[in-house]
């Protein structure tokens, strides 16, 4: 643009998880949020164990980004449902007040500009219409992209409508021999998974390639193992993920898999798959550890690193294999264990806690960019104002709703907001 050059990097965009994060067990399917539903939960621990993930990346030499949490409880919904947090039903309540905004891999599916007809970098607001306390998100998701990615460079859309489900980035990938060449896209959809639902539909899918000016030739849509749902892959990145050239995937992770690796393979000649055979590692030490659902990443001197979490360790047969992985020849050289225990107990592992978006960091809202310095200061708001324990009883406490919105109040001025940018936050207004 303009004869210059570009810098193409790929951020992080983490979500910091919000003061009012609970066990409610709300998502049918998670078998882990299901498991933990009516825990204790500590949503200050749970905040700085994401922050200390972001410095960890931070400290691999990876550009590193923040998503806010959203403003709980959800007065806008409870308002369009004719009832106020006070006088809504318990279920309701919780659903009001979710933190589930945290895992920013269902905040939106991204396509850097390399890949568009127009140049330029596409952004879809999932709709997440597949479980009502998710299902809200949304507005205040596209006001805060369409603030961070306010620059030209950016398209940023609106959801699908319903009733065709989209959970954004957990359902896709996209290789590439680098960050800042075109890509070959992967949409992940499902059909069927037993007695749990399917969340991402085609339609959906076939939608946000079109409004991304995705090439047809370079775009790929393939459903995901009927047995991998069932066994709790409520979403294609508890089974699989990608970066770069080069696919990390379970046996068992799509309906076709041979048919799926002959495409890819075809059009990306360079692709290499490095598949975790069932055999080694069953589906269900892979979504109980979410071996998969780590950061799959490219560190400044060229090298794949795999960021996992503590669960992938404490699997002995997990990480038998991985060690076994690291010692040959392959592409992924190195592994990073961080601790998100919080988020794993209620269903989201390190790679759901991030968007990953590839762009020019000169072309985004500063303020949306960490480094030490910046996280200290929100690790600050954090240690401050949110709540030390979230116990079942406490969702309908006023007391606790009140510290919650104080919370949020706290962290805009931090972040470097204007009073009229936070209200935009709060009013969901894009």
């Amino acid at each position: 643009m303009g004869g210059t050059v570009m810098a193409m990097v790929e951020i992080n965009f983490d979500g910091l998880i919000g003061p009012s994060h609970n066990y409610a067990g709300l998502s049918h399917g998670n078998l882990a949020a299901t498991r933990n539903a009516g825990a204790t939960s500590r949503p200050r621990a749970a905040a700085l164990q994401g922050i200390a993930k972001m410095r960890a990346n931070l400290a691999l030499g990876l550009a590193q980004g923040i998503l806010l949490p959203h403003r709980r409880p959800d007065h806008r919904w409870l308002q369009a449902l004719n009832t106020d947090y006070a006088a809504a039903p318990l279920p309701m309540k919780a659903q009001a007040l979710s933190a589930s905004a945290m895992w920013a891999a269902n905040a939106a599916t991204v396509s850097p500009a390399t890949d568009a007809a127009d140049g330029r970098c596409h952004l879809t607001v999932a709709n997440l219409i597949t479980m009502p306390h998710r299902s809200h998100e949304w507005p205040g998701t596209l006001a805060q992209l369409r603030l961070i990615f306010a620059n030209p460079a950016f398209a940023v859309h609106a959801p699908v409508p319903a009733p065709f489900g989209d959970e954004g980035a957990a359902n896709h990938m996209r290789m590439a021999d680098h960050h800042d060449a075109p890509g070959i896209e992967i949409f992940v959809y499902g059909v069927s998974g037993g007695s749990f639902p399917a969340r991402q539909r085609i339609e959906a899918s076939e939608s946000v390639a079109r409004g991304h000016r995705l090439d047809p030739a370079r775009t790929l849509f393939v459903e995901q193992s009927e047995d991998a749902i069932a066994a709790g892959a409520f979403h294609n990145d508890v089974v699989a993920v990608a970066n770069g050239p080069v696919l990390f995937a379970h046996e068992q992770a799509f309906a076709d898999k041979a048919g799926f690796y002959a495409a890819l393979q075809e059009r990306m000649p360079t692709a290499q798959i490095v598949e975790v055979p069932a055999s080694a590692v069953s589906l269900d030490d892979a979504i109980t550890s979410y071996l998969f659902n780590a950061q799959l990443v490219t560190l400044p001197g060229g090298a794949m690193a795999l960021i996992l979490p503590e669960e992938a360790r404490a699997n002995a047969r997990v990480w038998a294999w991985l060690q076994a992985m690291i010692a040959g020849n392959g592409p992924i050289r190195r592994l990073e264990v961080v601790n998100v225990r919080e988020s794993m107990a209620n269903g989201g592992g390190p790679a759901c806690l991030r968007l990953r978006v590839v762009a020019d960091p000169a072309t985004i809202d500063p303020r949306f960019l960490v480094n030490d310095a910046r996280l200290d200061q929100i690790a600050a708001v954090v240690e401050a104002h949110w709540p030390e324990a979230i116990a079942p009883a406490d969702i309908g406490n006023p007391a606790l709703i009140t510290q919650i919105e104080q919370a949020y109040a706290a962290l805009m001025p931090v972040i470097g907001l204007t009073a009229a940018e936070a209200v935009g936050l709060i009013d969901n207004l894009p």
